[in-house]
């Protein structure tokens, strides 16, 4: 829940080990260097040319080792709010690589999901609007657009529910990952009887569909 900027630190890791290896390599790469003077001094081709090949392993281990200390801090990448990422119970354990430690949502764009019985989605298109009315905030309600209606189904009890995905037309109160609330698309306009007879109809037809050889 806490927002952070670009560049802020989140969470350090411990860098002991770390800074032992980086040191293991300075001191490997300075005996090298020293050997590859004394071969210079010498004359030695075979050694000298040795110790360049080990030189450069050492620098490249080096290097690895400075870029993984590197890591050990880590920032936000962008302005947001964490969403997930309370590691206060995590202090002193181990991290293995490729966990994920934070979920960060941008607070200047957002996806709404709207869930839409499926006995209406035939009446909602691309470009119409609506409005939202957030729970958490009920005393204004957003301006919507649909911009785009996805194939998924989610199966919920006594009925299916698609989603369609609509975009924010203006700024509101304070939006938040995992929010919900209740929407309104304006699907053109028909007669209270109309309204009120369709799912009677409708009925009616799968039942004499059914039914019907």
């Amino acid at each position: 829940g806490d927002i952070v900027q670009a560049g802020q630190t989140l969470a350090r890791l411990d860098d002991r080990d770390l800074k032992l290896e980086k040191l293991k390599w300075e001191t490997e790469r300075q005996k090298l260097v020293h050997k590859q003077r004394e071969a210079f001094a010498k004359h030695d081709r075979p050694n000298i040319l040795a110790t360049s090949a080990q030189i450069g392993q050492a620098e490249a281990q080096l290097k690895l080792t400075l870029e993984k200390l590197h890591r050990t801090e880590i920032a936000s990448p962008i302005d947001g709010v964490i969403v997930t990422g309370d590691l206060s119970q995590m202090l002193g354990a181990p991290v293995t690589q490729g966990k994920v430690l934070f979920e960060i949502a941008p607070l200047n764009s957002y996806r709404l999901l709207l869930q839409v019985d499926e006995r209406d989605i035939g009446h909602v298109r691309v470009g119409q609007t609506g409005t939202l009315l957030l729970t958490g905030a009920p005393a204004r309600g957003l301006q919507l657009t649909v911009t785009k209606l996805t194939s998924a189904a989610a199966a919920r009890p006594a009925r299916t529910l698609i989603r369609g995905q609509p975009s924010l037309a203006q700024s509101g109160p304070p939006l938040r990952p995992g929010m919900e609330g209740l929407a309104k698309i304006d699907a053109g306009r028909r007669s209270l009887l109309w309204i009120w007879t369709r799912p009677l109809i409708e009925r009616l037809r799968m039942l004499v569909w059914t039914w019907t050889p």
